[in-house]
């Protein structure tokens, strides 16, 4: 896909991958609409951007009914219609699972699932009137292989990668192609609160890289961009041939795990 021109909405785009990724796709001349919560931090991230009458922000939920209505509504009328669909607003919470509030497990999989699957249910006319569009669903490393401690969240991404697969073969020959991303570890607001280095498998990488990854993957009609390189292959590879290979190796760094994350929350 050539990007120059295409109008593109970014959900959870004030920050972190997101806003990268605005930032990525604004140097290929796309025209945006990006979303965030908070509007002070919406603010601040359209002033970093710089993208005059390229660039537009809505501030809005997108794990509500009205979040999502009002982006695909501003994103409309201030685009002239959608070309590609960023899923990338996400929400975490860490933790045994049976500490994590029913509060918590709810808003992830409002935010990690449920959000991109309804938004994207919406914008498919209008996606489909592009004729050249593109659905990109930001999901995880964790949706490749699960951390312990992170099960609803592993579970919520594995859950878009699916929905992302299924779609992508739903809609094949109709003019809207579906990419999914596989972030690792990113140095991004959401994982301030993070205390697992290396040593405890999170290695972490600048966000522009990762969003230039995704733009490449976007570029070239990929179907699935992984980050993590030759480490994360052979680990995906040693969990599907021996699972419990896995199993052993989080057993040694469990309880190092469990207490470098036990504060990690971002929702």
């Amino acid at each position: 896909m050539k990007i120059e021109g295409k109008r593109v909405l970014i959900t959870g785009g004030s920050s972190g991958i997101g806003l990268a990724t605005a930032r990525a796709l604004h140097a290929k001349e796309a025209r945006l609409v990006v979303t965030g919560r908070q509007p002070e931090k919406l603010a601040d991230a359209l002033r970093a951007l710089a993208g005059g009458d390229a660039i537009f922000g809505v501030a809005a939920d997108v794990a509500t009914a009205e979040g999502r209505e009002a982006t695909l509504e501003h994103s409309i009328e201030r685009l002239g219609g959608l070309d590609i669909l960023i899923n990338n607003a996400g929400g975490v919470r860490a933790g045994r699972i049976e500490d994590t509030s029913e509060a918590d497990i709810l808003a992830m999989v409002a935010v990690d699932l449920v959000a991109p699957i309804l938004l994207t249910r919406a914008a498919l006319p209008v996606l489909r009137a592009s004729g050249d569009a593109m659905v990109v669903n930001i999901a995880s490393g964790l949706a490749l292989v699960g951390a312990p401690f992170y099960a609803t969240y592993a579970g919520v991404k594995a859950g878009l990668s699916r929905f992302g697969e299924s779609l992508r073969r739903e809609l094949k020959g109709e003019g809207i192609h579906v990419l999914t991303a596989y972030p690792g570890g990113t140095d991004t607001p959401m994982m301030a609160s993070n205390r697992a280095g290396p040593e405890l498998g999170f290695a972490r990488e600048p966000a522009s890289a990762v969003a230039e990854a995704i733009v490449e993957a976007i570029e070239m009609d990929a179907l699935e961009m992984i980050r993590g390189g030759e480490a994360r292959a052979a680990m995906i590879a040693l969990n599907r041939d021996d699972p419990r290979g896995i199993d052993e190796r989080f057993l040694s760094l469990k309880s190092a795990l469990e207490e470098a994350v036990r504060d990690h929350s971002a929702l």
